[in-house]
């Protein structure tokens, strides 16, 4: 007759908790804007990284992951960059240009 081996009480396995980043939604209105693309210090300014998806109602949408912290972002309207009205403040970067402060807890 078989038998069965069950596992000592004593051995525990101990995994690490997964972190999840929280989800943040970025919109802006630009009804007229051929593109809009998110650029910030969460990916290098890049101006192709984050493109934004176009919504019937004139704004556009995107949704990040992004770590606990202090981002700085701006949006780029057909290659200009623009504020977020949004933004909780306002801040100058490194080179004393105008940018979007976002805090994510």
């Amino acid at each position: 007759m078989p038998t069965a081996t069950v596992p000592s009480p004593s051995v525990v396995h101990h995994y690490p908790a997964q972190q999840t980043l929280p989800h943040i939604n970025f919109s802006h209105e630009a009804p007229a804007a051929e593109s809009v693309f998110l650029c910030g210090d969460f990916n290098d300014w890049d101006p192709a990284a984050h493109p934004m998806q176009r919504m019937p109602n004139g704004f556009w949408k995107l949704q990040l992951d992004l770590p606990s912290g202090e981002h700085h972002y701006w949006f780029l309207v057909d290659g200009k960059p623009r504020l977020d009205t949004k933004a909780e403040r306002i801040n100058n970067d490194l080179l004393n240009h105008k940018v979007s402060l976002l805090m994510v807890a």
